[in-house]
Formats: structure tokens, sequence, C-alpha cells
């Protein structure tokens, strides 16, 4: 009888990984929204503009959450909100470390076949070529406060 061997292979995370989670500003905006909600009913009912503006503000604090997508780069895969791709259809990795970088990418510089994953509190990113002849779309252009270590994780 042969007793088994406990598995010992180091046991590895992502490579890359960072929920889009929104900034301070998106914070305040929700609870600006639950302040406004609250005095637009004060003058109606006291108790109920309190409860219901800090009802607004807490779901949409929820909502913010969790709608945030997540970029991973783990198991040879690429994974951005919803979508993926595995890493070896991917070609060049163009960084852009500053918001006129980014945003020249999403005006003038964009394909609208590209597909895009955007959160406005995320102001830098990356543009990743794929190489999928069987695909119609020519880039992935991320969101992420970390472009370099995204970049980085797509070159190893």
């Amino acid at each position: 009888m042969s007793e088994s061997q406990p598995d010992l292979s180091p046991v590895t995370g992502p490579a890359f990984r960072e929920r889009l989670s929104p900034g301070p500003a998106a914070w305040c905006g929700a609870v600006g929204l639950g302040v406004i909600a609250g005095v637009a009913l004060y003058p109606l009912a006291h108790t109920l503009a309190v409860v219901l503006g800090a009802l607004v503000a807490a779901g949409t604090l929820v909502a913010l959450v969790a709608t945030a997508p997540v970029i991973e780069v783990s198991g040879g895969r690429l994974r951005a909100g919803k979508a993926q791709i595995a890493v070896d259809l991917l070609g060049e990795v163009t960084t852009m470390d500053d918001a006129d970088q980014m945003r020249t990418a999403l005006g003038p510089a964009l394909d609208a076949r590209a597909f895009v994953c955007l959160r406005a509190w995320a102001r830098t990113g990356v543009r990743v070529d794929l190489q999928d002849p069987l695909d119609p779309t020519p880039y992935w252009l991320l969101s992420t406060r970390r472009p370099q270590e995204l970049a980085a994780a797509l070159g190893r």
C-alpha cells in the first residue's frame, strides 16, 4: 500500500489583478446624490427624506462597487470584466501613463471595432493589439491605474 504524497507544488496567484474600484470623486458623488435626494424630499417628510437619502447614497455606492470590472492576467488568459482572451493571441502592448495619452486613444485615435473596458476614475491604461485572424477586434483598450505592471504581466 502506498501512501499518497501531499501536493507540494507552489500555488501561484494571478500575474496581475486590479479591480477598477471608484476613486474618491465617485464616492463623493454617490454621497452627494443621496444628499440631493434627501433635500428634495425634506419639505414633504423629514424622516423619510433622511432615510431615503441614506438609502440612495448606499445603493449608489453598492452599485459602483458591484459593477467595477476586474482586470486580471492569470492562467495564460487576459480578463477584462466579462471578456477574456488567451495571452498567446496578444500582440504589442502600449502603455498610456498619462491622461492625455488615454484621452487621445479614446477619442480621435479610437477604432470603433476595439474592445474598451473603461472607467473614468482610472485615467491611465494600456492598448493591447490582437493577433487573432478570426477576431474582427483590432485591439483592447483597458483602463488601469498600473499600466506598467499590466504590460509586464502580459510580457511574461
